[in-house]
C-alpha cells in the first residue's frame, strides 16, 4: 500500500492550502518541501515586500508636513527595517510550523494527520517520490495522489550578469546591507513598480525604472497607470519609457546599463545596484515529471485544467500552472485540488472575479476586467468613476489622490465586469464586488447596502449610485472628480465614447 492518501509537493500558499484541505478529508497527508516553510508567499515575495512597503510609507508619511505637526530627527536604520521584516517572517512561518506539529501524525487520534518531510522530491514513476537532501538523507515517498505546488523563482537571461551583489533579484534584496545609493529596476510590470515604490518612499535611493512600453503597467488602463507613474515620478523615479536595455554589466563596484530611447539614442547610467524583475518562471526543473507522465508545456509550465494535470492522480496549483500567478489563486487552485482529489467535485475553476492588490502609491486593487480588455473584447459597458477628493474618509486622511472605477454591462441588468481602486484603503472596496461578480448580480444591489461613515467604500456606492442616476454628487458639476460614460462599438469595431451627464440607467 501506498505511505499517504495524497503527497503535496511545496508548503508554499499553494501547497499548504491543499495539504490542510486534504487533512479536513480525513486524509493521511505527506508535506514534501525543501524549505523554508511558506514558500514564495512568505519569503522573497508577498509578505516579505508587502511587509517592507508598510514600512517604507509609514517612514515617508512621518515626514509629511502638511498635517499641522512636524516630526524631527525621524532616523532611519536599514538594519533595524530589516529586522522588522524578518519579524514578521518568524511570525508567519512558526503558524504554519504550529499547525504541521499539532496536526502530525505523531499526536493525532483523528482520522486526518501531517507529515512534513524536508528536501527536494524528485518522481520515480507516477505513484513514488524520492527526496533528496533531508536532514535523513534520501527517503522514498509514494502515495495514491500528488498536489504538486513547487511555485516559482525570478526570470533570468543568461546574458545579465545575476551576481546576488550588484545584479539582484527579488530573492537576494534580504541580502542587501544597507540601501544602495542608486538602483535602476529592469521591468515595469507590477513587481518592478512596487519595489521602485519602496525604495523612492525610504528617500535613501535614487531610483531608475526600464519600461519598454509606453507606459508602466501597460496591461492596466491608461488612467490607473497615469496617477501610478506621475507619483513615482514625483518622489524622484526616472522612468525610462518606450527603452530597451541595451547592455548591462558590472564594471567595479557598480553596474553599467545602457538603454536604447525609441528615437533610436543610447545612454550609458552607472549605479549601484540592478534589480531585475522581468517575471516569473515555474519551478517545475528537477522533478523529473517526465518519469511520472505530467506534460509541461514549452515554458515549462503544467499542462492542465481546473488543476488536472495528463496525469489523472497528479494534480498541480499555484505558480506551477499556466494560470494567474497570484497567492489567493494559488490557494484556491490548492484547496480545489484537494476537493477534487477527496470528493471527486466535477466543479469547474473561474477566475472572472479573482481580485488583486499592487502595493504602488496609491495602492491600487483589482477586480475583473478593465476598460482596455472590455474594448479589446468588443463589450459594450457603461462606466462610471467616483474620485476620492469626494470620499469623505480620504478627505479625513489628507490622502484624496485616487478613484474607484466601476464597469457594468450595458443593458437593464447592469451585470458588473469590472471595478479598480486606486487609492487609501483601496482593498477594502473589492470584496463586496468580486461577491457580487461571483453570483452573477446586479450593481444595483450595492446601492441599497447600508456603509459605515465615513468609510472609503462610500465612494464605491455613490459610484453605483452615480451609474444609476441617483448619486450625492452629479457629474454634471464636478466634472474633473467623475466620470459617466457609455461605451460601445463602430462598424469598424473602433471603440465609441459617450458622455452622460443624467441618468445612466435610463440610457
Amino acid at each position: 500500500m501506498p505511505d499517504y492518501d495524497v503527497c503535496v509537493i511545496g508548503a508554499g500558499p499553494g501547497g499548504f492550502a491543499a495539504a490542510m484541505r486534504c487533512y479536513d478529508f480525513g486524509k493521511n497527508v505527506a508535506i514534501v518541501d525543501r524549505g523554508p516553510l511558506g514558500g514564495v508567499g512568505v519569503h522573497n515575495g508577498a509578505l516579505s515586500s508587502k511587509t517592507l512597503w508598510e514600512l517604507s510609507k509609514d517612514y515617508r508619511k512621518a515626514l509629511l508636513r502638511d498635517r499641522g505637526f512636524i516630526a524631527h530627527k525621524v532616523e532611519l536604520d536599514f538594519n533595524e527595517v530589516m529586522n522588522c521584516v524578518e519579524q514578521a517572517l518568524d511570525e508567519k512561518v512558526g503558524q504554519l510550523q504550529q499547525q504541521i506539529d499539532e496536526l502530525s501524525c505523531k499526536h493525532q487520534d483523528d482520522a486526518g494527520c501531517l507529515t512534513l518531510i524536508q528536501g527536494h522530491a524528485r518522481f520515480r514513476d507516477s505513484h513514488t517520490l524520492s527526496v533528496e537532501g533531508g536532514p535523513f538523507g534520501e527517503s522514498i515517498v509514494t502515495a495514491k495522489s500528488f498536489i504538486i505546488a513547487t511555485g516559482s523563482r525570478p526570470r533570468t537571461v543568461p546574458q545579465w550578469p545575476i551576481d546576488g551583489r550588484r545584479v539582484i533579484t527579488s530573492d537576494h534584496l534580504g541580502g542587501l546591507k544597507g540601501f544602495p545609493k542608486s538602483l535602476v529596476v529592469v521591468g515595469a510590470g507590477v513587481v518592478g513598480c512596487e519595489f521602485a515604490t519602496i525604495f523612492a518612499n525610504f528617500g535613501q535611493t535614487k531610483v531608475y525604472v526600464v519600461d519598454r512600453a509606453e507606459r508602466i503597467l501597460p496591461f492596466e488602463d491608461e488612467d490607473v497607470s497615469r496617477i501610478c507613474s506621475n507619483n513615482l515620478e514625483a518622489k524622484g523615479v526616472t522612468i525610462h519609457h518606450r527603452a530597451s536595455l541595451v547592455d548591462l554589466k558590472v564594471v567595479g563596484d557598480e553596474v553599467a546599463y545602457t538603454i536604447e530611447h525609441h528615437t533610436g539614442g543610447r545612454e550609458t547610467i552607472h549605479v549601484e545596484r540592478a534589480l531585475i524583475s522581468i517575471g516569473r518562471v515555474p519551478n517545475t526543473h528537477g522533478l523529473d515529471l517526465d518519469r511520472a507522465g505530467v506534460d509541461l508545456d514549452e515554458r515549462g509550465y503544467i499542462v492542465g485544467e481546473d488543476t488536472r494535470t495528463s496525469v489523472p492522480h497528479i494534480h498541480a496549483a499555484g505558480d506551477v500552472t499556466a494560470d494567474i500567478a497570484l497567492v489567493s489563486v494559488g490557494e484556491m487552485e490548492g484547496r480545489f485540488a484537494a476537493e477534487q482529489i477527496c470528493t471527486g467535485t466535477s466543479d469547474k475553476l473561474s477566475f472572472e472575479n479573482i481580485s488583486s492588490i499592487y502595493f504602488l502609491d496609491p495602492i491600487v486593487a483589482a477586480c475583473g476586467m478593465s476598460e482596455q480588455e472590455a474594448q479589446k473584447r468588443r463589450i459594450p459597458y457603461r462606466v462610471a468613476v467616483y474620485g476620492y477628493e469626494l470620499v469623505n474618509r480620504a478627505i479625513a486622511m489628507r490622502a484624496t489622490s485616487g478613484f474607484v472605477k466601476l464597469l457594468v454591462s450595458d443593458d437593464e441588468q447592469m451585470s458588473i465586469l469590472g471595478m479598480r481602486a486606486l487609492g487609501v484603503h483601496a482593498s477594502t472596496t473589492i470584496a463586496e464586488v468580486s461577491l457580487l461578480m461571483r453570483h452573477g448580480r446586479s450593481v444595483r444591489e450595492i446601492a441599497d447596502l447600508l456603509h459605515p461613515h465615513p468609510s472609503v467604500t462610500e465612494g464605491v456606492q455613490d459610484c453605483v449610485r452615480m451609474l444609476l442616476g441617483s448619486s450625492i454628487y452629479k457629474p454634471r458639476v464636478f466634472k474633473n472628480a467623475l466620470r459617466l460614460s457609455r461605451v460601445g462599438y463602430a462598424d469598424d469595431g473602433s471603440a465609441q465614447t459617450k458622455t452622460l451627464r443624467k441618468d445612466a440607467s435610463k440610457v
